[in-house]
C-alpha cells in the first residue's frame, strides 16, 4: 500500500524522498508497493509533476533487483533513455536466460537479452540475429556490474609496453570501410561525449600504421587474439565518460564487424572463418608513455597475407 509519506513526495516533487522509498522498498522486496508508486509517478508527471527521473528510475531497479515474471516484462517496454545502461543488458547482469526467457515476449529486447547472456557464456535455445553462440575461439568479454546508482565496466588489463622506433615514412592508403568500422568502436566517445579518435590504414606492418597516426614516439606490446578482440567489444559496449554505453552483446558484434572489414568477409560472418580470421591477424597494444587514464582504445593490427595494418588511438576524459 502506498503511504501518505510517498503521496505527499509525489505531490511536491520531492525526489529525495521518492529516491529514499524507493530504496526502502528494493530492500524489503516490496514489488507491488513498488509498481504502483511507479504507476502514481507516471500519473503525475502527466499532470507537470517533475518525477519523470523517479518513475524512470525505479523501472531501472525492477529489471535490476525483482525477479525475472516482473523484470522481463519491463525490459520489453522498450529502451529507457535514462538508466545507466540498456536494460536488456541490466537484467542479463543479474538474471539467467532461463529464469527471462519465458517472460519476454519476441523482439528485439528479447533478442537483446539472448545475446547479452550468450556474452556470460550461458547456452542460450534461441536464435539471435547474426551472432552465435560463443566460441572456443573467443575471449572471456569484459561485461558490466550494475548497481543501485553506477555501473562498473572496467577495461582490460593493459598490457606492458616496451619502446619501439616508427618509421619516418609510411604508405597510406584509402580503406574506408575498415576504418569506418575502427571508428564505430568509439562512436559515444566522440559523438557523445568528449573523445578524440583516430585511425590509419597503410601498406606495412604495425609500426607503419602507428606512425601514420603523427605519433613520434611509442611504446608497443605484442596481444594475443583474443586480448585484441577483448579490447575491441569493451570499446564497442562502453559510452565512454559521457556517452550512453551500448552494451557487452553490442561490443561483442562490433568487435566481429570490425574484423569482418579488415579481412573482407562476408556478413554475417561463418564463425569457423570469423575465428580463421582472428587468429590471421597480428594484435599489438601501443602508447606514448602518458598516463593511463580515462577511457582508452590503441590498436594496431595486421594483416601479413594482406601486407596491411590499421591503427586505432581513441581518448575520452571525465
Amino acid at each position: 500500500m502506498i503511504t501518505a509519506r510517498a503521496v505527499e513526495a509525489i505531490e511536491s516533487s520531492d525526489t529525495d524522498e521518492l529516491l529514499r522509498i524507493v530504496d526502502g522498498l528494493c530492500s524489503a522486496r516490496d514489488w507491488d508497493d513498488l509498481i504502483e508508486l511507479r504507476r502514481r509517478c507516471a500519473e503525475a508527471v502527466a499532470r507537470g509533476k517533475q518525477v519523470w527521473g523517479v518513475e524512470e528510475h525505479i523501472r531501472y531497479r525492477l529489471v535490476l533487483e525483482a525477479p525475472a515474471p516482473i523484470a522481463g516484462p519491463v525490459v520489453a517496454e522498450g529502451q529507457s533513455r535514462f538508466a545507466l545502461g540498456p536494460l536488456p543488458e541490466v537484467a542479463a547482469s543479474t538474471k539467467t536466460w532461463a529464469e527471462l526467457a519465458s517472460h519476454i515476449p519476441p523482439g528485439p529486447e528479447r533478442d537483446t537479452v539472448a545475446a547479452e547472456r550468450v556474452v556470460r557464456g550461458e547456452l542460450v535455445d534461441a536464435p539471435i540475429p547474426d551472432l552465435p553462440t560463443l566460441m572456443s575461439w573467443e575471449p572471456a568479454y569484459p561485461t558490466a556490474t550494475y548497481k543501485k546508482d553506477k555501473v562498473e565496466a572496467p577495461a582490460p588489463p593493459f598490457p606492458a609496453t616496451t619502446d619501439v622506433v616508427l618509421p619516418d615514412h609510411t604508405e597510406i592508403i584509402d580503406d574506408t570501410d575498415s576504418l569506418a568500422a575502427l571508428g564505430d568502436l568509439v562512436e559515444p566517445w566522440t559523438d557523445q561525449s568528449n573523445g578524440r579518435s583516430q585511425t590509419a590504414a597503410v601498406q606495412g606492418d604495425h609500426l607503419a600504421a602507428i606512425a601514420a597516426l603523427g605519433m613520434k614516439r611509442a611504446r608497443v606490446a605484442g596481444i594475443d587474439p583474443g586480448q585484441g578482440l577483448a579490447w575491441m567489444a569493451w570499446a564497442g559496449g562502453s559510452g565512454g565518460a559521457h556517452g550512453r554505453r551500448r552494451g557487452a552483446a553490442a561490443g561483442r558484434y562490433l568487435a566481429w564487424w570490425a574484423v569482418a572489414m579488415l579481412t573482407d568477409l562476408e556478413w554475417p560472418a561463418d564463425p569457423e572463418s570469423m575465428g580463421n580470421a582472428v587468429a590471421g591477424l597480428s594484435w599489438h597494444w601501443f602508447d606514448d608513455g602518458s598516463p593511463e587514464t580515462g577511457w582508452l582504445l590503441r590498436l594496431a593490427i595486421s594483416s601479413t597475407d594482406l601486407g596491411l595494418s590499421w591503427a586505432v588511438a581513441a581518448t575520452d576524459q571525465v
